[in-house]
């Protein structure tokens, strides 16, 4: 599970109706079905409106992303893992890389080594395989979108909704009750939309960008380790090349990690 994805909702709940409690608002304010239609299942509306069918089908598992905690294999085990692959192909040569290929998971990592392997050219591995990657990056952008114009569409909604109220109370200025609810229901609309728009819908477009964009850094690390085990290039060289992929501290502790490989069993003695 997505912790932050949960922690922020909650959260942002929290604020929102403990906010209303000391502003002395009753908290069954907030459950004005008029409102609710007009926000929830006016957002829906346009969001079917605007989007073709085949990409709204994706929303189910789109919401199943938000919450579950991305499963990315550590950079630098991959790191690790290429410079062993480019230690083993500069030894016994490339092909023996390819009993390798049965115990990766990854497909496109599969697909990388196994073009690599068949022998295919360093700008076609990369074409195919850069490809991919901003098929996949489309196919993510697509899927944020509907989220990012649910949020541009709830707090217009909201607008909507407060001028429907508006028109109620006006409608009959001589019940003072009536006047004051249907005031509070237009602008409990406004708020309904903002909230929505604001703390949910645009959020999670952005961590669905945020997620998008990790795997494809990662990818992208990936078809740079393929290319240089196909080039044969040095364990050690292909550790500082994909170490510009990782941060400052994950960079430290790769470095620390090879250091001590490097000094062996009696680094401690001498």
């Amino acid at each position: 599970m997505d912790l932050s994805t949960v922690f922020g909702l909650v959260l942002g709940f929290v604020a929102l109706l403990v906010g209303m409690t000391m502003k002395g608002v009753p908290l069954e304010n907030l459950f004005n079905i008029a409102a609710i239609l007009i926000i929830v299942v006016g957002t829906i509306a346009a969001v079917v409106i605007a989007f073709p069918m085949n990409e709204l089908k994706r929303v189910p598992k789109l919401f199943g992303i938000l919450f579950k905690e991305q499963k990315l294999a550590s950079d630098s085990d991959i790191i690790r893992m290429f410079s062993g692959w480019a230690d083993i192909a500069r030894r016994e040569g490339l092909l023996s890389l390819e009993a390798q290929t049965d115990e990766i998971n990854d497909p496109f990592l599969k697909n990388g080594l196994g073009l690599a392997i068949d022998g295919q050219n360093a700008d076609y591995i990369r074409d195919v395989l850069s490809e991919e990657v901003e098929a996949m990056e489309d196919r993510h952008a697509a899927g944020a979108q509907i989220f990012s114009q649910a949020g541009t569409y709830a707090p217009t909604l909201g607008v909507l909704g407060a001028v429907v109220g508006l028109i109620a109370a006006l409608s009959n200025l001589n019940d003072i009750d009536a006047l004051g609810h249907a005031i509070s229901a237009a602008f409990i609309a406004t708020l309904l939309g903002i909230f929505t728009g604001y703390v949910l819908w645009h959020p999670f477009a952005n961590k669905l960008k945020r997620k998008s964009h990790e795997e494809v850094r990662q990818k992208k690390m990936m078809i740079e380790g393929v290319l240089s085990v196909l080039e044969g290039e040095a364990p050690r060289v292909i550790e500082q090349k994909l170490a510009s992929y990782l941060s400052a501290e994950e960079r430290r502790k790769l470095a620390a990690n090879s250091a001590e490989k490097e000094a062996g069993p009696f680094a401690e003695e001498t």
